[in-house]
């Protein structure tokens, strides 16, 4: 009996054994092994040093080197959207008044003009004025482009002069000259650009003249001359076979506040020209100055089509001024195209650019005997205000010089 109890206390010993070596084992497998336990050590807080005792040093960081330091991540880019410019409208100019503009501009007309009025008096004053004298005065006055039949009559008449004064002294010489080629220019001739509003509307004035003589700029600059006299202006760019040029007028415009009628590029000039009338005649403005295109005056095709553009523009009313803008530098060619022009269309008045360049200033005198007609303004460099009324006197003082 003793030894069965005996052997169940020995298997009850041997079952608890094999169920805690079970146990045991099971809880091995759950915990992850000793050396792959993190290890978390919590960071010390300073403690702040009570009253008496001395702060603890800081302590140290270790120093990390540059690979070890993590790099912030570039933030992702952001497509902003620009603010659109709004659009600055141009400074309105106040253009220089035109008043005496060509007297300020006289020294710049002398300098290119003078060998024509100071070759005159070195010749005059010879103390022997023989045929052979009055040769070289007749030369230079053709080589200056005053053409052959006014250069005979103004050589006539200071042999008469001449003749009769007897002694001549320099001041003498001087006014005489003076007095002859006033005369010879024309000091009588009505040389106002009609640009006043009439009861039918607007001054109509029609800008015309061959490629390259600077046509368009000058239509802008004569813009910049009726502004400063106290006109109200609109522009017809009716010029639609050069690239740019509406461009070109509306910026002149814009300057001094004149508004630009235009339409599409190799539109048809006739319907452009009709509406800056009919646009002038709504706003009630003074003048509308009309840009056409550069006619070559040997296409007769383009020539009868500015005449048809002023036809069209007549629908509204009479066309008050037809301009016609030579280049004073190409002489004699000059006149050709003035003679063909004035076939087309009713040439009022002339406007002599690049004056102040190498042309030669008897030109005035043969264009206007050419035409029949005044000049009427003259250009005397490349600023915006160097276009100028043509006034006889100050132009011949510009001549002879002081």
């Amino acid at each position: 009996m003793e030894y069965v109890i005996l052997a169940v206390v020995i298997a009850v010993v041997a079952i608890g054994a094999i169920a805690g070596l079970v146990v045991s084992g099971r809880r091995r497998q759950q915990l992850p092994p000793k050396s792959q336990a993190p290890v978390i050590t919590a960071p010390k807080t300073p403690q702040e040093p009570q009253v008496g005792e001395e702060a603890a040093p800081p302590t140290e960081e270790p120093r990390r080197t540059v690979e070890e330091v993590p790099l912030p991540e570039a933030p992702e880019a952001v497509e902003v959207e620009a603010p659109a410019e709004a659009e600055v409208a141009p400074a309105i100019e106040v253009p220089e008044p035109t008043a005496g503009r060509l007297v300020r501009l006289r020294s710049r007309l002398s300098r290119s003009q003078n060998s024509l009025g100071k070759g005159l008096l070195s010749l005059l004053s010879r103390e022997h004025l023989d045929e052979d004298t009055w040769e070289e005065i007749e030369e230079t006055l053709l080589t200056a482009d005053v053409g052959v039949a006014p250069t005979q009559e103004l050589v006539e008449r200071l042999r008469t002069r001449v003749k009769v004064l007897g002694t001549r002294t320099p001041d003498e010489l001087r006014g005489l000259l003076r007095e002859e080629l006033v005369e010879l220019v024309g000091k009588d001739a009505d040389r106002t650009v009609r640009s006043t509003k009439h009861e039918e509307g607007p001054a109509v004035v029609l800008v015309v003249g061959v490629n390259g003589v600077g046509k368009t700029t000058t239509t802008g600059k004569l813009a910049r001359v009726l502004v400063a006299d106290g006109r109200k202006v609109v522009l017809g760019a009716a010029d639609t076979f050069r690239a740019a040029a509406a461009d070109q007028l509306q910026t002149w415009g814009e300057r001094v506040g004149a508004r630009t009628v235009r339409g599409p590029e190799g539109g048809d000039p006739a319907s452009i020209a009709f509406d800056a009338v009919k646009e002038g005649i709504a706003e009630g403005v003074d003048t509308v100055l009309i840009d056409t295109a550069g006619r070559l005056h040997t296409k007769t095709g383009l020539m009868d089509e500015l005449g048809k553009v002023k036809r069209v523009v007549e629908k509204h009313g009479p066309v008050d001024e037809v301009l016609l803008v030579l280049d004073a530098t190409t002489g004699q060619n000059g006149l050709i195209q003035a003679r063909v022009f004035a076939e087309v269309v009713d040439i009022t008045g002339i406007v002599l650019t690049k004056l102040d360049g190498t042309a030669k200033g008897g030109i005035v005198v043969a264009v206007q005997r050419e035409l029949g007609v005044p000049v009427k303004l003259i250009g005397l460099g490349e600023g915006a205000d160097d276009l100028a009324p043509f006034e006889p006197g100050a132009f011949v003082d510009a001549l002879i010089g002081d």
